[in-house]
């Protein structure tokens, strides 16, 4: 392990070759943990991490310590600056409170229930983990031009067949939309 990585303090800014730039919110005794745009906050161990140090602060114990609640709101703040939070998709009015039963083909099987609420929450994880995959994919050093394409093309047509969920949300805007003829 690089020495000069040891023990960088909390707010040094560091750059990881899969995640890209990061910023360390937690120096523990063997860990470090470091908050991306591309990836969130992620656990490294100290002994096999690679970074590259950006920029780095003082250690000093006299300077007041940013609590989580402050440090969240930066954090939050220089995210939405670079649009690495999405806003927030809202469910239908009519949905809200409802529940969505699955009954199966044979009766002696009991249905599944559960909340509309949960169900739209992972829909709407799957198209936000869809969003950070283009952008992974629109970022990425080893794929050529056109297997960039070939894998947009792919994303679209996952788009398209996700388009039965678009009754779920509020605002048209956060629809699903597959390739455009």
């Amino acid at each position: 392990m690089n020495e000069s990585i040891d023990n960088l303090p909390a707010g040094t800014r560091v750059r990881h070759e899969k995640y890209g730039e990061g910023i360390i919110s937690q120096n523990n005794a063997l860990t470090y943990k470091i908050i991306f745009v591309r990836g969130g906050e992620i656990e490294f161990s100290k002994m096999s991490v690679q970074l590259d140090v950006l920029d780095t602060v003082e250690a000093d114990d006299n300077q007041p310590k940013l609590n989580l609640k402050e440090f969240e709101r930066v954090l939050t703040h220089i995210l939405n600056k670079y649009n690495g939070i999405e806003h927030k998709a809202e469910l239908g009015k009519k949905w809200q409170g409802g529940t969505m039963t699955l009954q199966p083909a044979n009766v002696e099987l009991k249905p599944k229930e559960m909340p509309i609420e949960t169900f739209f929450h992972k829909i709407v994880m799957m198209r936000d983990r869809l969003r950070v995959l283009e952008q992974n994919i629109n970022s990425s050093n080893s794929l050529s031009d056109e297997e960039k394409v070939n894998l947009q093309q792919y994303i679209s047509r996952i788009y398209g067949s996700m388009t039965s969920f678009n009754i779920l949300f509020e605002d048209k805007e956060d629809y699903f939309v597959g390739a455009k003829s």
